[in-house]
């Protein structure tokens, strides 16, 4: 793996399309950006070329992810690049880590905007179903039958997982006391199929209990 990265940095490899290949720093940058972020968009800010690299060099990060046991996968569609991480299994990273419980029903609501707002045609030319906080606030009442956390905790939550790539926040209405929210497509993602079921089959298994 290591002449791999080496054959990358010194030119061996063909470059991206009229640029240069990348240094030491911009490659491990890259790398680094995918492990802490999971979704990175064409677009995201403060990445430099991260998104460019790793979509050009993808055999190189599919071959270094495999060995962390992620799969690197592309939407070019969505102008993505992410991390696939395993269904099953013990793991060790820093995305194992335990939702909390707000954490968790928060990222619930965003799927299921994102679920609803490509059911009802609501999608963009980018992929993103835009809704608002209260529109996750009443998710919660509604879905969830809970009552959503306070606006601050509700922000928190909400840019936690906009660096994880799953949303986008924009600037509040301080009339209103709402912010706008862009859900992207990496909410499925970071809250797969397999994850909504592994909640169901939760949520089903405490409501028989006695």
């Amino acid at each position: 793996m290591l002449e791999a990265f080496r054959a990358i940095v010194d030119g061996d490899e063909p470059p991206p399309p009229g640029a240069r290949a990348p240094d030491e720093a911009e490659l491990t940058r890259a790398l680094q950006v995918l492990l802490k972020t999971q979704v990175v968009y064409g677009n995201t800010p403060g990445i430099g070329r991260s998104y460019e690299i790793a979509r050009h060099y993808a055999p190189f990060f599919q071959s270094y992810f495999a060995c962390l046991g992620y799969a690197f996968e592309i939407s070019h569609r969505d102008q993505m690049v992410f991390l696939r991480l395993p269904a099953e299994g013990v793991r060790h990273d820093m995305a194992s880590e335990r939702l909390r419980k707000d954490e968790t029903l928060v990222l619930l609501a965003l799927r299921l905007a994102y679920e609803e707002g490509l059911r009802d045609h609501r999608v963009t030319t980018d992929g993103v179903v835009e809704c608002t906080t209260d529109d996750i606030a009443d998710s919660l009442r509604s879905a969830a039958r809970v009552e959503p956390p306070d606006e601050a905790r509700l922000i928190e939550i909400l840019r936690f997982f906009a660096r994880r790539g799953a949303v986008r926040l924009g600037e509040r209405d301080r009339t209103e006391r709402i912010t706008p929210l862009a859900v992207m497509p990496g909410i499925a993602v970071i809250a797969p199929d397999a994850w909504l079921d592994g909640l169901r089959a939760f949520g089903d298994a405490a409501g028989e209990e006695p």
